[in-house]
């Protein structure tokens, strides 16, 4: 069967002419994000703020929207609902009214109580099953572990490009891969979208999605390192349009998946919907016009070189140009 393809193998955008102008843009937009996340902050959900987490049981199944624009209405903007279990429990994560918490940590009955009528109704009364404060060490734990993690993944994203391909080439899609992560957390900082663990999980998503793009196009550019004959740009240029159509086909696909999740997942999975959907358009951009790019300056600078199979590469090297 023959393969979908959007643009043709041999098609021959010049991408790598405007390189100076695509790595400016990056450079702007990164600043923009460090900007907005130093200036403005993140806004933490209570995921790492602390709240109050009750855990409410019904005879039939919940309206989870319903039950958070009546906990809004009861003076709990923000309140995270979601089901679990069977899908007639409900476990509500809210920030207390001042004073509703105790210093050590236990939760005034009044909480519990205004949560459960809010969240019932006439003929489907709830039940709490437990109540519980959090507080922010928690959210503090969880916040390092998130950096943490994403220094695990950097960490192993360079052992493995640098093992798989050259260490010029793990620089570069590190950079790349942070640049994405950096601007989608630069991006709820700037508009103040809630930043929850949904939205950590959904950087780190990015991350494998980001580095798995540009993968597949270092790939074409070692492989067309030695069987071409043409100075670097041209081959970088090269291998951006032989994988142009793969990298904008699976980003769509993807996309299509996000969408769907934002529209119809539910509060609770919002955010990681759109930290993705705006980490794909980030990561689908940047493996065309920033990965290779970044190949072409200082100490990243490819050759052939770099690129030839080490054990045998004297005499082939000796015969190219």
């Amino acid at each position: 069967m023959k393969p979908f393809t959007l643009f043709p193998h041999d098609s021959n955008f010049d991408f790598m002419r405007v390189r100076w102008v695509s790595l400016g843009i990056a450079l702007v937009m990164m600043l923009v994000a460090i900007g907005a996340i130093a200036s403005k902050g993140f806004n933490f959900a209570l995921d790492f703020t602390g709240g109050t987490v009750t855990e409410l049981r019904f005879a039939q199944p919940v309206d989870v929207d319903g039950v958070r624009q009546r906990l809004d209405a009861a003076g709990y903007p923000g309140a995270q609902v979601q089901t679990f279990g069977s899908g007639n429990d409900l476990l509500i994560r809210l920030q207390p009214k001042d004073g509703a918490a105790g210093a050590e940590g236990v939760v005034d009955s009044d909480t519990a109580a205004e949560v459960q009528r809010a969240a019932s109704t006439a003929d489907n009364p709830g039940t709490v099953l437990s109540s519980e404060f959090v507080g922010p060490q928690v959210g503090r734990e969880l916040a390092l572990n998130g950096i943490w993690a994403l220094i695990f993944v950097v960490i192993g994203f360079l052992i493995y490009i640098s093992i798989r391909f050259e260490k010029k080439f793990a620089i570069a899609a590190v950079i790349t891969t942070l640049h994405d992560v950096l601007i989608v957390a630069g991006w709820f900082a700037l508009w103040g979208h809630e930043f929850d663990l949904t939205v950590l999980a959904g950087l780190l998503s990015v991350m494998g999605f980001s580095i798995n793009d540009t993968i597949v196009v270092f790939d074409r550019v070692r492989e067309n390192f030695r069987s071409m004959r043409a100075d670097p740009v041209a081959i970088l240029n090269r291998s951006i349009n032989q994988t142009l159509s793969r990298t904008i086909i699976t980003s769509f696909v993807a996309l299509l998946s996000m969408v769907a999740l934002y529209l119809y997942g539910g509060g609770s999975l919002e955010g990681m919907a759109e930290s993705l959907i705006v980490g794909i358009i980030i990561g689908t951009l940047s493996s065309i016009f920033v990965a290779c790019p970044l190949l072409t300056l200082g100490f990243l600078r490819v050759t052939k070189q770099d690129l030839m199979p080490k054990a045998r590469d004297e005499e082939a090297l000796a015969r190219r140009p």
